[in-house]
Parts: C-alpha cells; sequence; structure tokens
C-alpha cells in the first residue's frame, strides 16, 4: 500500500503540475501574440515649483513636485530608431488606439479600432497565425480593410468581404472586412478592429503621433530589466507584459503551488504507513533484531537494514511513478476541451518539463526517508541482552 501511496503520489503530482504550468506557458505565449512582450506609451515630465529660501529673499529654490504625463507617443519614428539600439530588441511596431461605433447589418456596437503598420505589426504579434477566415493578404492589398475580432463578428453577423461602417468623433468610413481573428481572450476578440495605419489616423482624427510602440524581445523573461532601462532613456511610460498581466500570473502561481501541496498529501499519507509498517516489523521481529546484535551487527547496520527496505519502496514508486505519469499526461493532452475567455484552446495543455519529475522524487524522497528513520534507528537501540531475557518493552 505504502508503494502504491507513492506511485499515484509521484504521478499526480506530475500531472497535476504539468497541467498548470501547461495552461501558465499556453496563457503567456497567447497574451505575448496579442499584445507584445513591452509597450512604450505616455510621455512623463518632471514638474517643478518653486519656494524662496528665506521670507522676505529673492532668492528662490526650485523643487520637482510631481510627474505630469502626456497621453501617447508624438515622434514614433524616432523613438523606434533609439528602441532599436538595445541588441535585446526583435522588432517594434507602433498602433493607434481609439473608440469608435461599428454600424453593420442593422445592427451597431462599441469597438476600439487599432491602427497597424501591418508589416511590423506581425513581426511583434501572432495576428497572422489568429486568422481563422478571410486572409491577410486581402487586408494588406485593401488600404480600407480591416481585421475583425471572432465574437465581434458573430455578434454583427459578419463574414470576409462584408461591408461596415465605423463612426468616431462625427466622422463616418465604410470598411470592407478582410478577415476574422480568434485570440481566445474574450475582450480582446469582442471589442477589436485592426486597420491599416493609414485609415485609422483619417477615421480618428490623428494626422500626427501614435498611442503606444508594442515591442518584442529576444528573451521574454528580459522585459522588466529592458523596461526599468528604456523608460528614464527615452522619458516615457515602458511597461512589460509582466506587470501588465500580474494579476493573472499572480493566479496561475497559487493554483500551481495549491496543487502541489495538496496532491503531496498522498506521499506524506503513503510515509506514514510505510512508518506503521516498520514499526509493526520491528515489533515483530525483536528477538530476530537481538539475535543478530548478538552476532556482530552493529546498531549502524540494523539502521541501514531497514533502511534500505524504505529506500527500495521509494526507488520502485518513484520509477513506476514517472512512468505512470508519463502515461497519464500524455492521454490527458489527447482530451478534448473547448476554452474560452483568457486563451482559445480545443484540447488540455501540459507542459513537458522534467523538473516536474525531479520535484515530485524530491518530495517523496524526503518524505519516506524521514519515515523509515525513525523505526530503523528504534530497532538499532534494542539491547540484545534485554530482548534475549525477555524485560524488552
Amino acid at each position: 500500500m505504502s508503494l502504491g501511496g507513492i506511485i499515484f503520489g509521484v504521478g499526480f503530482f506530475i500531472i497535476t503540475q504539468a497541467q498548470t504550468s501547461g495552461f501558465e506557458q499556453f496563457f503567456i505565449r497567447t497574451i505575448l501574440g496579442v499584445n507584445g512582450m513591452a509597450r512604450v506609451e505616455d510621455r512623463y515630465q518632471s514638474t517643478m515649483r518653486s519656494m524662496e529660501a528665506e521670507e522676505g529673499s529673492n532668492f528662490r529654490v526650485s523643487l520637482e513636485d510631481s510627474v505630469k504625463y502626456i497621453s501617447g507617443v508624438e515622434y514614433p519614428e524616432q523613438i523606434m530608431d533609439a528602441i532599436h539600439r538595445f541588441p535585446e530588441v526583435t522588432a517594434t511596431a507602433p498602433v493607434i488606439r481609439g473608440s469608435a461605433m461599428l454600424i453593420a447589418n442593422f445592427k451597431d456596437q462599441d469597438c476600439k479600432p487599432y491602427g497597424i503598420d501591418a508589416e511590423k505589426h506581425f513581426q511583434v504579434s501572432d495576428l497572422e497565425l489568429q486568422i481563422i477566415y478571410g486572409s491577410i493578404e486581402s487586408f494588406q492589398k485593401n488600404p480600407y480593410g480591416v481585421l475583425i475580432g471572432e465574437r465581434l463578428a458573430s455578434r454583427m453577423n459578419l463574414m470576409p468581404n462584408d461591408s461596415l461602417l465605423l463612426q468616431a468623433r462625427g466622422k463616418s468610413q465604410r470598411y470592407r472586412v478582410a478577415g476574422i481573428f480568434e485570440t481566445g481572450i474574450e475582450q480582446v476578440d469582442k471589442e477589436r478592429v485592426y486597420l491599416h495605419l493609414s485609415a485609422t489616423r483619417t477615421l480618428l482624427q490623428r494626422p500626427n503621433g501614435v498611442s503606444f510602440i508594442q515591442i518584442n524581445l529576444d528573451d521574454p523573461a528580459k522585459a522588466p530589466v529592458f523596461a526599468d532601462r528604456l523608460g528614464p532613456v527615452l522619458s516615457h511610460s515602458v511597461m512589460s507584459w509582466q506587470r501588465r498581466e500580474k494579476t493573472w500570473l499572480q493566479v496561475f502561481s497559487v493554483l500551481r503551488i495549491s496543487s502541489a501541496l495538496t496532491v503531496s498529501t498522498i506521499i506524506l499519507i503513503s510515509g506514514l504507513g510505510m512508518f506503521n509498517t516498520l514499526v509493526m516489523i520491528i515489533i515483530d521481529k525483536t528477538r530476530e533484531i537481538a539475535i543478530l546484535r548478538s552476532m556482530g551487527y552493529t546498531r549502524s547496520d540494523i539502521t541501514q537494514i531497514f533502511m534500505l527496505q524504505g529506500i527500495l519502496v521509494l526507488f520502485g514508486g518513484v520509477i513506476l511513478g514517472w512512468a505512470f505519469a508519463a502515461a497519464s499526461t500524455y492521454g490527458l493532452s489527447k482530451l478534448p476541451i473547448r476554452i474560452r475567455g483568457i486563451f482559445a484552446t480545443d484540447s488540455f495543455v501540459v507542459n513537458w518539463d522534467f523538473s516536474h519529475y525531479l520535484w515530485a522524487a524530491a518530495i517523496a524522497s524526503i518524505i519516506v526517508v524521514i519515515a523509515s528513520y525513525f523505526p530503523a534507528r528504534r530497532a538499532a537501540r534494542l539491547e540484545p541482552g534485554a530482548v534475549i531475557r525477555g524485560s524488552s518493552t
């Protein structure tokens, strides 16, 4: 029973970690493919105030009062040129963001127009891979083509080549649906409409500047340090994806820790079972232990005998648990499940990470070694003379 508990404890630990970390990694890939690894947004400048150094004196001291934020990026080309001087930057793309009313098929719906430079934006996002109807080529060829989110298209009964009207700031412009995309992120799919940058400038009446610059790096893990370095250089607010998605990352972290602690109780219970089993064996084999001591076996030898039993059970449990986990994880990855909301997937997502196997083995080893050590120590402390005389307790 102890062996079975270790097998299932190790197996379920690996399975739950593979599943939770798999969904976390898939979520990270999704949000990086939509919103990039970092963003340069509002420009900031310090505001100053002055005060008299001494009452009645003409001498005044200037003090930094607060930080004033100016919406958007006024000179995107110069900013992108400066960003590309950092070696970890792989691509940048300007984006204009606004609000508009979408009108089609006798319906109207609020939406968020995103003006993009198609060639540059596809280098900092997975938009090209998220098209489910229509084509990127149609969007690139038509200056008044749009890409619309799947939820929004479904609500408005729109399909590729359909016509729609966008109204913003009292101005209306007609566009044609070039493609429909699905990111799996509900908020994105039900409100975003991608347009060409020039068409967005006309619609939103914004001849200069952009809302933000989206950045891709050679390593997503570098984003926080990169943002801290870039902000003071550009005098713009720079936000990393870790900071932007901090809430969801914490949720996944808590789920991963919670599942690990819960499943580890199976291994703990197996360790307690092994402890009880070894104690019963020692009680039953007291005279045999005393005879071994009388024959010259040291306390260390007796300890090793009982520790060896625990180690053999541990070794067999870990190996069989690994095999059970690998087979179950593979089977789980093939199970169909439709998830939409924070990402889009039609099957369970698992993460094949050997560190999960090592952690499971380490936890099992600690519990089994402790459970085996104390009974073995008790057996080693038996006095052979007292046992043989029948006075042992």
